[in-house]
């Protein structure tokens, strides 16, 4: 049987250090000791609606659930280097949340973090809005389902990731990222795409200006382009669009289809640009 930790306050440094095969339930974790580090090194936990106002709660945990949590803006860096966790209905409103873990699942969750998700490895987050500068950054093995980010320079150096229903409004998005596809989802920005490799967008409504330049093996199914100036330069690209392209400049290789397109630019080039552009409407 689990021991159960429930109604305390802990102010102190290091308080739950090391415990295990514990549910801590309806605590708060603030204070005038303002101690850092309160769950360090545990394992097999459950942090069940409590709230967090300390720097640093969650570090080397391994086998952990966090469900109805609220971590305030003081709850700097909550979540470093943990394996195997799911966190569900809570509030991930530090800096430097989630950074360094292995296999965490998030659901249902509300994420104001300005670097959130950096070099992690099998993060799974469903149904979940997030607030980011600078999202995903350098993480690997993800999955997106129906989240809502709001961010400026989202995954870039992301590997293997899959998007589905998802809402993104972001800046340079996937930028240098690897083996990425995109489903059913709205994409919003500037620069998107740029040095991608790899990246495959499936009835996805893209928006914003030079989209999409300098890819390799880029791949479009399907999807619509709103305000995309001085589209696809310098890249390798399969696929059609619906509906109309403000303007596509110098294709490197491959085949773009366009249904209607306001001006193809083949000038100004120090590459040999053979890529294939075609109009299906004139």
């Amino acid at each position: 049987m689990k021991t159960v930790i429930e109604n305390r306050s802990f102010d102190e440094e290091r308080a739950l250090y090391g415990i295990g095969d514990t549910v801590v339930r309806n605590c708060v974790f603030a204070g005038p000791l303002d101690g850092e580090s309160s769950l360090k090194e545990t394992r097999d936990i459950e942090v069940l609606d409590s709230s967090f106002s300390l720097r640093y709660p969650l570090w080397h945990v391994k086998g952990f659930r966090v469900d109805n949590v609220k971590m305030d803006e003081k709850t700097r860096a909550a979540l470093w280097y943990d394996e195997d966790g799911e966190i569900s209905s809570s509030y991930l409103h530090g800096i430097k949340a989630v950074r360094e873990c292995k296999s965490i699942r998030i659901k249902g969750c509300d994420v104001l973090s300005e670097e959130f998700g950096w070099k992690s490895d099998g993060l799974r987050i469903i149904d979940t809005k997030i607030e980011s500068v600078y999202p995903f950054f350098d993480s690997k093995n993800l999955y997106l389902e129906k989240v809502n980010l709001k961010g400026k320079y989202s995954f870039q150096y992301v590997e293997n990731m899959e998007i589905r229903d998802s809402i993104l409004d972001t800046k340079d998005a996937f930028w240098h990222s690897k083996n990425v596809t995109v489903k059913d989802s709205v994409i919003k920005g500037e620069y998107l795409g740029w040095f991608a490799e790899g990246l495959t967008l499936i009835n996805c409504k893209i928006i914003g200006t030079q989209p999409l330049c300098y890819c390799k093996n880029l791949k479009l199914i399907d999807c619509t382009m709103e305000g995309c100036d001085l589209s696809f330069e310098y890249s390798e690209v399969e696929g059609n669009v619906i509906g109309h392209v403000e303007s596509i400049k110098n294709v490197l290789k491959g085949r773009i289809e366009v249904d209607t397109l306001g001006e193809l630019i083949t000038s100004g080039s120090n590459r040999e640009c053979k890529g294939e552009v075609v109009v299906n409407r004139k």
